[in-house]
């Protein structure tokens, strides 16, 4: 029945599109996904993979391509059953790549591909010596023992786990005991020699669990020293900070040093200039405040100066990269509802004029889309990664001094061409507190504003996450639109982009300020002519979920109906299960039984408090896997509405963790998301 409902309302709205095509759950998914990898050592290319998805098996396909940046035409270069990764230079010029765990070598054309390493455990975040004689790699390094068959050698089919602390699930895997460690070895063609554990067999992980990568550690150009970010904390200490440092490991020694020490929040993305003469890293200044503004800093090794580079800037920066002349950083930040490409002169850093600073920083790009992520540099000219709500990842080339784009790849062209495209507008909406809230609309393909549509008021997780021109494979606004749906996507409280003030003001104020800011933007729209307002929903994951748990108690009537993802319903029993302690101590201000928390956190803004109000419908959504929400969070919601009366549906995913990355499990999210909207909307 749903996948018949799914057909029929392609075929409506496809007659509303004037027979032009709409964005489809299957369309989605077929689309090719381009993941940068590197621009080749001659410049002239830059080598990406694209990841297609068999809509029959449900199976992912990941190659890697070679494009030139003259004649922007794609070369495929591997055709190898499964995914190949983490393209390098080798030593010795050619590439390499990560392939079913080992490191193959092949000319920059793709041809004479072959295995050069058979590493027992293989290998994963792959890094080479400058000159080429030593390799780094990460590898789990089992340390403690928490299995009742390790602790009882006569109980060898016992699965009991034994802890004695927290951190004994994160993400979505249980604690076994094996940390993630640096290892070092010397380097010969393929030959991997003896192997020294950096990090001295400490319960400490690098990269850092669970999204960490090759990024956490490099090698100095001196080929005697390496940094690398750690957390030196393990079990129920990790569960509560955010303190990581960065170390330096010289290779000549064995020595270890905290270059970080003293600075009490996150210590990220360390960067060595290419002449190696400076350090940068990214840092948040507040222990156990994840969300806290991230600002880059620089050491200048040689003078012994370290700065706050980003002092003056009022938002949080990611993904630095230096200029290949080491005279810029260029970084990307959220802004005004978008995320772009700035420009940090590292000599202005240093210079004063007239006694004082210039402004170091400058935005490069503008305009409504998101710059993704940095490639690498060529020519005077930066590779970017771009997307919008309407198109998913390609790479452009970006003139750095005008911030002129122009696209590289058009993967995804032959399918866009059949397809409506959705109008996004700004509209700036007042707030309950006299503010001015920027708030994105989605409009169906071929829009009419003399008819009236269905409209879905979006809520953003995080909490304190950038809502900007991303493309999501799951929570796709330019999928719903296209199904007819008007998507109204507000910057409340809470997110980057508007100034530290603004982002900030969600912590500790989860149903406060913030909800009121979601009331305010869907009060808005339903004075507009062309917003149905006796039809309108409410959607979210995560916070965003935790958001419509609240409202689903305090609408007063605005909503038809509610679409939960992966929510928080229950703020106390959240308290209790959570995986990362630090940020539930910081956003709801403390444990439940701490004196002056309660009234807030745990009953003013916990959606459970106020289930005796709930009176529409709710479909409710749960990753088995999820362990920063908790399956029971949705197991409480569900038996809460079914147990009101409410008509409420429950999809729960055994195998998914907070997100869904499975393509049949997405397709099946996408097909009960709109036929539940069919049905109650």
């Amino acid at each position: 029945m749903k996948k018949i409902f799914i057909l029929g309302a392609c075929g409506l709205f496809l007659s509303i599109a004037g027979a032009q095509g709409v964005m489809t759950p299957e369309l989605l998914w077929s689309l090719g996904r381009v993941g940068a990898e590197t621009v080749t050592p001659d410049g002239q290319h830059v080598i990406f993979g694209v990841t297609y998805y068999d809509i029959a098996t449900g199976v992912g396909e990941r190659n890697l391509f070679s494009i030139g940046l003259t004649d922007h035409k794609p070369i495929q270069l591997t055709t190898t059953k499964g995914g190949e990764n983490s393209v390098m230079t080798l030593p010795g010029g050619k590439m390499g790549y990560i392939y079913q765990g080992q490191i193959w070598q092949s000319e920059w054309d793709g041809s004479n591909a072959k295995q050069l390493t058979n590493y027992p455990d293989g290998l994963s975040n792959v890094r080479f010596s400058p000159d080429g004689k030593h390799i780094l790699f990460s590898k789990d390094v089992k340390l403690i023992d928490v299995l009742a068959s390790e602790k009882y050698k006569d109980l060898p089919n016992s699965s009991v786990r034994i802890y004695e602390s927290l951190n004994y699930r994160h993400w979505d895997t249980w604690e076994d005991g094996a940390y993630s460690h640096i290892m070092l070895a010397t380097w010969d063609n393929g030959i991997i020699g003896p192997e020294k554990d950096i990090m001295d067999g400490l319960p400490f992980d690098s990269p850092q669990m669970p999204f960490g990568g090759v990024e956490d550690f490099m090698f100095h150009n001196d080929n005697d020293h390496i940094i690398y970010v750690t957390k030196a904390l393990h079990g129920t200490d990790y569960t509560q900070s955010t303190n990581t440092d960065i170390y330096l490991y010289t290779m000549s020694t064995g020595d270890t040093k905290n270059i970080t020490a003293g600075m009490e929040g996150y210590d990220t993305n360390p960067n060595f200039s290419p002449d190696g003469n400076r350090l940068a890293w990214l840092s948040m200044a507040r222990n156990g405040y994840e969300a806290d503004k991230n600002r880059l800093y620089i050491n200048d090794i040689k003078n012994k100066v370290v700065i706050d580079a980003s002092e003056s800037f009022d938002e949080s920066i990611e993904a630095l990269r230096w200029s290949n002349n080491g005279n810029f950083i260029y970084f990307l930040s959220p802004i005004n509802g978008t995320l772009q490409l700035f420009e940090l002169d590292v000599t202005n850093v240093f210079t004063k004029v007239d006694g004082r600073k210039r402004n170091p920083i400058r935005q490069v790009t503008s305009g409504d889309y998101d710059v993704a992520s940095i490639v690498g540099e060529t020519n005077g000219m930066l590779v970017v990664t771009r997307t919008d709500m309407n198109h998913a990842a390609e790479l452009f080339l970006v003139n750095p001094s005008t911030g002129v784009m122009t696209a590289i790849t058009e993967i995804n062209k032959p399918n866009y061409d059949k397809i409506g495209m959705c109008k996004t507008e700004r509209k700036m909406v007042k707030t309950t507190d006299g503010l001015d809230m920027l708030v994105w609309f989605i409009y169906p393909p071929n829009f009419d504003p003399n008819k009236k549509y269905p409209t879905l008021l979006y809520c953003q997780g995080g909490p304190q996450s950038a809502l900007t021109q991303f493309y999501s494979f799951r929570w796709n606004f330019q999928l719903m639109a296209s199904q007819g749906y008007i998507v109204v996507a507000p910057n409340r409280r809470g997110m980057p982009g508007h100034g530290t003030k603004w982002n900030e003001q969600i912590s500790k104020d989860w149903g406060g300020q913030a909800i009121n800011d979601y009331y305010s933007a869907i009060d808005y729209a339903k004075t507009l002519p062309y917003v149905d307002a006796d039809r309108c929903g409410a959607v979210g994951a995560s916070y965003g979920g935790y958001s419509v748990y609240m409202m689903a108690g305090t609408h007063q009537g605005r909503f038809k109906t509610f679409i939960a993802h992966d929510g928080l319903f229950n703020l106390q029993s959240f308290y209790g299960t959570t995986d990362e302690m630090w940020f539930a101590t910081w956003d709801l201000g403390g444990p439940y039984w701490s004196r002056g928390v309660q009234d807030n956190s745990y009953l003013q803004f916990n959606p459970i408090t106020f289930v005796s109000e709930w009176n529409t419908p709710i479909l409710i959504f749960q990753g088995g896997k999820d362990y920063r929400t908790t399956e029971d969070q949705a197991f409480q919601a569900f038996q809460a509405a079914q147990l009101r009366g409410i008509r409420s549906r429950f999809v729960y995913l055994p195998d998914e963790n907070h997100w869904v990355l499975k393509c049949h499990n997405g397709l099946a999210w996408q097909r009960e998301f709109f036929d539940w909207l069919h049905q109650t909307l």
